[in-house]
């Protein structure tokens, strides 16, 4: 069934619109929930909770990408659960790691994020990933977005992972200079 239809059955408040999208993309929800998390049963939990935000959110949402859609619910919840479970220490995983890769780019902020500079900052790292090679941009997206390793990155891709490492490395170094450059750090 196409994106188009599923979302029309959102707004027709039909519950069919559940078992299509579950159909369709399950396993991509369930590949960024474990990405970020690794343990299934936590990811089974944001899954769950992701065909609950779909249904809510439509309408009045009406996203032209299904999938981009459904992954962003699926990242959030993911994320906030990685950071309760981070917050009571009981978690270490890949997250982590790539998080911790990134923090060393992006300027730190004591306060909460201004959403004025939150703003402008991205359009600076949209504008920056808009810049990269496509081959840049997918390694770059893979890693910091759903946060899938780095062996995993070169495996989907068919890269060596020291070429994922590297790639990975001169991406940030170029971010970092675009964020100095910019006044960001």
């Amino acid at each position: 069934m196409e994106d188009k239809e599923i979302v029309a059955l959102y707004w027709a408040r039909d519950e069919r619109a559940l078992t299509h999208t579950k159909e369709k993309y399950d396993s991509y929800l369930y590949t960024v929930a474990v990405n970020i998390l690794s343990t299934f049963q936590d990811a089974e939990e944001c899954v769950s909770d992701t065909y609950v935000g779909a249904w809510n959110s439509m309408p009045p949402q009406k996203p032209a990408v299904l999938r981009t859609y459904l992954g962003r619910i699926t990242r959030n919840l993911s994320l906030k659960r990685f950071r309760y479970l981070r917050a009571e220490k009981r978690y270490s995983g890949e997250a982590d790691v790539a998080l911790d890769e990134l923090s060393e780019v992006l300027p730190d902020r004591e306060s909460p994020y201004d959403e004025v500079q939150r703003q402008e900052l991205v359009k600076v790292i949209q504008g920056f990933l808009t810049g990269l090679t496509s081959e840049q941009r997918m390694i770059f997206l893979m890693r910091y977005w759903y946060l899938a390793t780095v062996s995993e990155t070169a495996r989907k891709l068919g890269f060596s992972q020291s070429k994922v490492k590297m790639t990975l490395k001169r991406t940030r170094d170029s971010l970092r200079e675009l964020l100095e450059k910019e006044g960001w750090l």
